[in-house]
């Protein structure tokens, strides 16, 4: 006689079991979604940070290399300019006095002594490639003021690009009242020099400074640069008084400061 095993299907698990599985696997869940989330949240973070470091770094490379660029370009300037000094003293000695440009200390020192609040245009003679003129702008006259006499076309052109609201008059500044006639509507209130006056005979200089103050207003100061340990402006018989500053040795070669005014 055979006998017959038959086997019992497994027992499903109780719902107690089968519900705690299901609290566990549904903790378990959240807290992966949680992990993820927040390990997504620090990638982000991780990527915003690297984002930072990178503008940053790439900030500061960028500033440096517009510093540099600007330096260069002022070099460049710089080099042209006593290019153009030293080409325009070899072709006439006599009317270029130095072969470098003022420096912008003595260019400072020299627009120190025009004020700016005062209303009226600013004569300015012999201004080169403009140093002094930049300096009187960046003491507060505005560039529509400055009437500009210089002698070399070449630096007319160039003073015309630099400072296009001045007033560039192409001339001789030893006839001052002929060169100007037209170009200035009212009395100056400055007149500031860089002329080479030393090469120049007395005589003439005494004719230069008796011809531009009939064209300043009344105590207008007429400021002059020299090398020279003397005046360039003879003082006996002038009838001016006169201010002299110390030396400015920013300035090669070292160089002082006169300011005349032609006493009441």
């Amino acid at each position: 006689m055979s006998s017959t095993i038959r086997h019992r299907p497994p027992r499903a698990a109780s719902l107690a079991v089968r519900l705690g599985q299901s609290r566990v696997a549904t903790r378990l869940e959240g807290e992966m979604r949680v992990t993820a989330a927040d390990l997504v949240d620090r990638v982000a973070e991780a990527k915003l940070k690297v984002a930072a470091v990178r503008y940053k770094v790439e900030g500061e490379v960028r500033s440096k290399a517009e510093k540099l660029k600007s330096r260069v370009t002022e070099a460049k300037t710089k080099l042209g300019d006593e290019a153009r000094f030293i080409k325009s003293w070899i072709d006439d000695p006599r009317r270029t006095g130095s072969v470098t440009p003022s420096s912008p200390a003595l260019a400072r020192r020299m627009a120190s002594f025009v004020d700016p609040a005062q209303p009226g245009p600013v004569i300015e003679i012999g201004p080169g490639t403009g140093p002094v003129t930049e300096a009187l702008i960046e003491r507060g006259i505005d560039e529509g003021r400055l009437v500009l006499v210089e002698y070399s076309p070449e630096f007319c052109a160039l003073l015309s690009k630099r400072f296009p609201r001045a007033t560039i008059v192409q001339g001789d500044a030893y006839a001052l009242s002929t060169t100007l006639a037209g170009h200035l509507q009212e009395k100056a209130i400055a007149l500031v020099s860089s002329l080479p006056l030393f090469n120049r005979p007395p005589a003439t200089r005494s004719a230069l400074a008796r011809e531009a103050f009939p064209l300043l207003v009344e105590g207008a100061p007429f400021i002059q640069f020299t090398y020279s340990v003397i005046s360039p402006i003879p003082r006996k018989g002038s009838g001016l008084k006169a201010f002299v500053s110390d030396w400015v040795l920013r300035n090669i070669p070292p160089a002082r400061v006169w300011v005349y005014r032609q006493i009441r």
